[in-house]
């Protein structure tokens, strides 16, 4: 049996000029993680992240704070789908006018339905598809590569980690199904700052065994976007 520990990213800048930065909450909440496993004792022996900043500052402070390691590799498929432009196609503009979370959380909803559909693909730089597919094959290469007993930890953000636990709460099937794609916006709206999401892989394939595990936060360090 071997386990991934699907990590969300610490808090990002939001209304900043770039996103892609963890705010300093970001970085007290990945050392907060990284402090856990060191009084436990854990240390991952895979450690993969997403090719962006705020993929690699969660990755760097988490793993500086538990202990001596061997780094992370970068694996593209673990990146976040480009919400950006998924919510200029729908409200262009919004993505810098609107500043109260409520709000904006109101036209991400919508913006992100509007992808999922499908029907207009040629206004995205990645279509809703494209990306399910990519990030469930990052899932396939790494749960493939792993040995018995072995642990790996990913750095990545709440689009992709929700898309895997979806996929195998609903049955973790060959393709992307309709259950899962149901699932998916309602796991991908909660997920929490350097929350963790774990799966175990073994004979009987691979299990979701815990989402969203956060109590490694005190609570002033919780937060969702």
């Amino acid at each position: 049996m071997s386990a991934i520990h699907l990590v969300r990213h610490g808090q990002a800048s939001f209304g900043a000029d770039d996103y892609d930065q963890l705010s300093e909450r970001g970085y007290a909440q990945s050392t907060a993680l990284g402090q856990s496993w060191e009084a436990s004792g854990y240390l991952p022996t895979h450690a993969v992240a997403g090719a962006m900043k705020r993929h690699a500052q969660t990755a760097i402070a988490a793993l500086d704070a538990a202990g001596p390691s061997d780094g992370y590799d970068v694996d593209h498929g673990w990146d976040e789908f480009p919400h950006e432009s998924v919510v200029e196609a729908y409200a262009p503009g919004a993505g810098t006018s609107v500043t109260d979370p409520k709000e904006f959380q109101r036209v991400f909803v919508a913006a992100v339905q509007r992808w999922m559909a499908g029907e207009r693909d040629e206004e995205y730089p990645e279509p809703y598809a494209h990306f399910t597919a990519r990030v469930l094959a990052a899932f396939d290469r790494l749960s493939d590569s792993l040995g018995k007993g072995d642990s790996a930890v990913v750095f990545t953000s709440g689009g992709p980690l929700a898309i895997v636990a979806a996929h195998v709460l609903a049955g973790d099937s060959p393709t992307w199904t309709p259950q899962a794609q149901a699932l998916w916006p309602r796991l991908n709206t909660v997920a929490i700052n350097a929350g963790v999401t774990t799966i175990i892989t073994g004979s009987s394939g691979r299990t979701l065994v815990s989402f969203n595990e956060h109590t490694h936060l005190p609570p002033d360090l919780v937060t969702y976007r």
